[in-house]
């Protein structure tokens, strides 16, 4: 069940850490898996490895090609992971393995990020697959990873702990995409090959170090939340027995979330609006640097730019935890899309390295407070003995919001060899997603989904659970 004002009183969120949502050891063991598994969102995914994909692993493809080669793994990706996301999820619940099934996931991305040290010049078919597994990853213990929240801590406090985890997730993976950026512009100061009359294997080493450094930073990093948040108890529908076969059970209850979105019509429109809204997110996030490396702007400052993102994008998004506090989850969400809309705007215009830095300032300052809130206001729409499996439907649309954008980008190439007029239709998903979200009815979401809390069955001791 969700925990209540008993178990953690009020008064631990006077102090500093409490206003930021950081008051216990559970919280913020919690909120370091973000600072983990960042490290894949930043140099894997934004950063070095997709500039390194286009300009490396594709360099036998045409020019043309290379981009939606990238937004094609992309999308490969993202299908796989919504296809496997729900039915994780109900297993997940249903056998109280949340951290579990976050560690075997968080094995698979780090191993193929491990894996990708590999890659040479040309093999743009081994990095599409490598990084489709490392997007599995991490996108899957993503699933587990936020199907705990619910069970942390109070209605009240989730905005702050999910802003939280943000913050923390834009610090480790600043911190390390910095020490990546450190060794490839200036790797003699690391004793690292440099110079001219280097092999390539020579030239790419330091760019490969980084990709063998994220594995290292996320399995590391990953440990708190393994010692020091708990699993959270198998709890029983009415209907249900311990003797249940873990292979049906799952099945059944996938089957009944999906006939209970119906009923649970404000968390359903929450999921909608998100994934139409977070399309527009995630198309910016996957594919500003090839869109930028197309424009010419040099590697260094497309690195510059990304950790301009991620350390502007600390402190806003702790002020967004706050900020929802006072004017309302909602309404700070809005702020944020409306954001989003002027940021594309200034997307089809750019044409400097100055314009990118611009662009990377004002992505930082909504970019984690946005997500953030989303994640939390979901959290309070739903119950909490099922967060495993909404939050594996949670991803499937998530993911599904990562294939629409990418592909409007490789269909637009396509079509006229460039990109920049995918990027002003992003707009339309920021649009149509707030106007959705204009009809979630937040406190009639969050009384339905305490109702359903109060008609369980709790056993004392789960079979499963760690």
């Amino acid at each position: 069940m969700t925990p209540n004002a008993a178990t953690f009183p009020p008064d631990a969120r006077l102090t500093l850490l409490g206003r930021l949502g950081l008051n216990r050891p559970d919280l913020r063991a919690w909120a370091m898996y973000d600072w983990a598994v960042s490290s894949f969102q930043t140099t894997i995914q934004v950063a070095v490895f997709q500039i390194f994909f286009v300009s490396v692993a594709a360099a036998t493809l045409p020019e043309n090609q290379r981009l939606q080669a990238w937004a094609n793994a992309n999308v490969i990706a993202s299908v796989i992971v919504a296809v496997i996301s729900p039915v994780l999820g109900a297993i997940s619940d249903v056998a109280a393995a949340k951290k579990r099934m976050l560690a075997v996931f968080m094995l698979l991305g780090a191993a193929a990020c491990a894996a990708m040290f590999f890659i040479d010049t040309g093999e743009w078919v081994l990095a599409s697959w490598l990084y489709v597994l490392a997007t599995i990853g991490a996108t899957a213990s993503v699933v587990f990873y936020e199907a705990l929240l619910p069970h942390l801590c109070r209605t009240d406090e989730m905005d702050r702990v999910s802003s939280a985890g943000y913050a923390l997730g834009y610090v480790g993976g600043g911190v390390l995409l910095a020490l990546n950026a450190a060794w490839i512009l200036a790797p003699q100061a690391f004793g690292l090959p440099h110079g001219e009359n280097l092999t390539p294997a020579q030239k790419t080493l330091p760019v490969r170090l980084a990709f063998l450094s994220v594995s290292v930073w996320w399995l590391l990093f990953s440990i708190p939340l393994f010692r020091h948040v708990r699993e959270p108890a198998r709890t029983l529908e009415p209907d249900e027995t311990l003797g249940r076969s873990l292979l049906i059970t799952p099945f059944r209850r996938m089957g009944e979330t999906v006939r209970e979105l119906r009923s649970y019509k404000q968390a359903f429109l929450m999921l909608l609006a998100f994934l139409i809204y977070n399309d527009g997110i995630q198309t910016i996030i996957r594919m500003a640097t090839g869109y930028a490396t197309e424009l010419r702007i040099p590697a260094g400052h497309l690195t510059i730019a990304i950790l301009i993102v991620q350390f502007v994008g600390i402190p806003f998004a702790f002020l967004f935890g706050m900020l929802a506090g006072r004017i309302g989850t909602k309404t700070a969400i809005f702020l944020g899309l409306a954001a989003y809309t002027g940021i594309s705007i200034v997307g089809y215009f750019m044409q400097s390295s100055r314009d990118f830095f611009f662009l990377a300032f004002l992505v930082g300052m909504v970019q984690g407070g946005t997500q953030a809130l989303s994640r939390s206001l979901f959290a309070t729409l739903i119950p909490a003995h099922k967060s495993g499996e909404y939050f594996g439907f949670f991803s499937v649309f998530e993911k599904f919001s990562s294939v629409f954008g990418p592909l409007l980008f490789s269909i637009t190439i396509a079509a006229t060899g460039k990109s920049r007029l995918a990027v002003l239709g992003v707009i339309g998903f920021f649009i149509v997603g707030a106007a959705i979200l204009s009809r979630v009815d937040v406190a009639e979401g969050r009384r339905m989904a305490r109702d359903a809390e109060r008609n369980l069955v709790r056993p004392d001791v789960s079979p499963l659970s760690g």
